[in-house]
């Protein structure tokens, strides 16, 4: 008797395959009244899921609930309607479990609308915002060494670059969650607000102190824009077009990066640095019109809960302990061995705050799962947490790339800053070049993982190269090595983005862009503090006992200014000692490309045209297509949260189907 069957039977292929002959041997309507049926079977012995979504994977029929004869056959349910296929049809492995991931289809294919003006109004507007945030942290590349001569310090310089990307990255989870719960559009608009604020602040500076505060401000702002712009783009755009948008994404920020440097050298040497600033006003007045008129206000029904109840959504707890924890790292590395020793009282005690800090969160993010900024489920799924890692130290790769060569020509070659800034296009040109080509080539192919691989291995050749600089380096040199840096990390600037909205379910999308971004920030603010520090300890090291330099005047005047205050016998030996600094500073950017490429290792292959884990991979990448028979969806490496994922909004746990059962 069917009753005694086990859970893991054949009866429901049996059955399908029983029904097929039959109705090649009945009419139409017999045949319809056959299917119905079996819909009616299944319907009457599913358990219902924890949480309605008819996107959600096809539920499983079990081998006892054929036992109970079938009931009268009522209409076929909505969900069976749309889901099942023909009779006798070949169902492809996780096809049903590909239907929740994503962006839901009657969204983003009812605003794919490539022929309408307002629709190339709001991406173009979406882009304008990216050049903005972009520009901002390039065009100071050139106008540093003018800055921490006007304030009179070099100690700082770290700062300028990291307390924007410190702010950024300390936000950027926050976001994740505003965008989740509130409305997009106003949101996107007043981080452009907080970030022209910041902007004007940093202008109108006095100070190093006030600079460094409108820095932060900016970096809030620009965490915003970068979350937004993407969560903005995800509605309105399938997933399988979407390698294109992002590859102009990363050609906006690629050639935002290329007038940056020349932008802020033009104004440093004709205006002032200051100017660099001035100029983020009407390019995010541009973005701000735009957006106010052409983005649509889309209504969201939300329910309405008291205050207490909009501010623990946003993890205040968490907040608590996460934001002083980077806060301790950064200061620790921005003033070990060079405002303080290593070993001193006030390092390790910011270490110790930096490591109780973050522990702190990570129990608050696992006991108050409802809330989480970063919830358990999330993190612990292989890509997103590879994908961390990945932008973490691709960032400080990039940073140490694009801060430290406009360093290098005005301090070794002696430039000004209007040519360091010309000398650097090499080096942002290829982004652009390289992140069309991994557009093009990700649509082509359907899998983003190679990109991800080839980033890292010609970054890695192009930085060691760069970490050969001479004094008397040549111009074909200089050029074809930064070409060689620009050009691998093109490939895998916004990759990480991309595979969030392949892999991971819709409710978790803004808050897996947000830990991509928040990587990538955090990955940049810390690794730029490394390079000043590497910077100012081996300059302090090298220029011991030239007469009228100290420790103390290498950080306390600016960088250009040191070859001014030796005598010009000593001249050479600044500048080889520059050299020598800035190089190492290269060496380190190239063995961070190396863990960049480990961490692509770990990547899933998954297919942007399926857009889930029903995507087939190559043979022996680790895809779905081995998946579908052992249930482990994640290919040789399970998941690390495959044993149950757990709904954050819910409350409740949820058993993983295998792609047999979700069939």
């Amino acid at each position: 008797m069917a009753s005694t069957q086990s859970p893991g039977t054949d009866l429901p292929q049996n059955i399908n395959r029983s029904l097929s002959v039959r109705a090649a041997q009945t009419p139409q309507k017999k045949r319809l009244s056959n299917l119905t049926t079996a819909s009616t079977i299944a319907d009457s012995t599913i358990d219902p899921p924890s949480r309605p979504d008819r996107y959600s994977a096809t539920p499983t029929v079990t081998g006892d609930a054929l036992s109970s004869p079938a009931p009268a056959a009522p209409a076929a349910s909505r969900e069976f309607q749309a889901d099942e296929p023909a009779a006798g049809a070949a169902v492809p492995a996780g096809a049903a479990q590909a239907k929740q991931f994503g962006p839901p289809p009657d969204e983003s294919d009812v605003y794919f609308q490539p022929k309408s003006l307002r629709f190339w109004l709001v991406m173009v507007s979406n882009f304008v915002a990216i050049f903005l945030v972009a520009l901002d942290r390039t065009i100071l590349a050139t106008a540093i060494p003018k800055i921490t001569d006007d304030f009179h310090t070099l100690n700082d310089i770290g700062w300028y670059g990291s307390a924007y990307m410190l702010t950024t990255a300390a936000s950027q989870l926050l976001f994740g969650r505003i965008f989740k719960f509130y409305n997009v559009k106003w949101t996107y608009l007043a981080t452009i607000v907080v970030f022209e604020v910041g902007s004007t602040i940093c202008a109108a500076a006095p100070n190093s102190p006030v600079f460094i505060v409108g820095r932060a401000i900016a970096g809030i702002g620009s965490a915003g824009i970068f979350s937004g712009s993407m969560m903005i783009m995800i509605p309105m755009v399938p997933l399988p077009k979407r390698p294109m948008f992002q590859a102009v994404f990363g050609m906006v920020f690629g050639l935002s990066s290329v007038i940056g440097p020349l932008v802020g050298g033009g104004f440093t040497q004709a205006l002032s640095w200051r100017w660099c600033f001035w100029i983020n006003l009407p390019v995010g007045g541009v973005a701000f019109a735009m957006l106010l008129i052409f983005l649509d206000n889309k209504h969201i029904d939300r329910p309405n809960v008291p205050l207490w109840q909009h501010v623990m959504r946003l993890d205040p707890i968490g907040t608590f302990f996460f934001i002083p924890s980077v806060i301790s790292l950064l200061l620790a590395l921005q003033w070990g061995g060079s405002t303080y020793d290593w070993d001193n009282w006030r390092i390790v005690m910011l270490f110790v705050i930096f490591g109780m800090g973050f522990l702190a969160f990570a129990v608050v993010q696992i006991i108050m799962p409802k809330t989480a900024t970063v919830p358990v489920h999330v993190i612990c799924q292989r890509s997103m947490l590879a994908g961390a890692f990945f932008m973490l130290f691709l960032a400080g790769g990039m940073m140490m790339a694009i801060y430290y060569v406009p360093l290098w020509f005005q301090t070794v070659k002696q430039v000004s800053p209007v040519d360091s800034g010309i000398y650097t296009i090499p080096l942002v040109l290829s982004i652009v070049v390289s992140s069309v080509m991994s557009g093009i080539g990700i649509q082509k192919l359907g899998y983003y993982v190679p990109s991800m691989l080839l980033c890292p291995i010609i970054m890695a050749v192009g930085e060691g190269l760069l970490s050969t600089f001479t004094p008397h380096t040549s111009s074909s040199h200089w050029i074809s090595f930064q070409f060689l840096t620009g050009f691998g990390l093109g490939f895998g600037m916004q990759v990480v983005n991309l595979a969030v909205q392949t892999v991971m379910p819709k409710e978790d999308v803004s808050t897996g862009i947000a830990i991509s971004f928040f990587s990538q920030q955090l990955g940049a603010a810390v690794f730029v503090s490394v390079g000043q520090s590497i910077l100012s300890n081996l300059l302090m090291s090298k220029l011991r006992g030239i007469p009228g330099i100290s420790g103390r005047v290498v950080v306390s005047e600016g960088a250009s200014s040191l070859h001014e205050l030796v005598p010009a016998e000593y001249q050479d030996q600044v500048t080889e000692a520059y050299n020598y600094a800035c190089t190492r500073v290269f060496f380190a950017g190239s063995m961070l490309c190396v863990a960049t490429f480990a961490s692509a290792l770990f990547m899933q292959w998954r297919s942007i045209k399926t857009g889930g884990p029903g995507a087939r991979g190559p043979p022996g990448a680790g895809g779905p297509a081995e998946a579908s028979t052992s249930g482990d969806r994640a290919g040789p490496m399970r998941d690390l949260d495959s044993s149950e994922t757990e709904s954050h909004e819910m409350g409740e746990k949820k058993p993983k189907q295998s792609a047999t059962e979700a069939v």
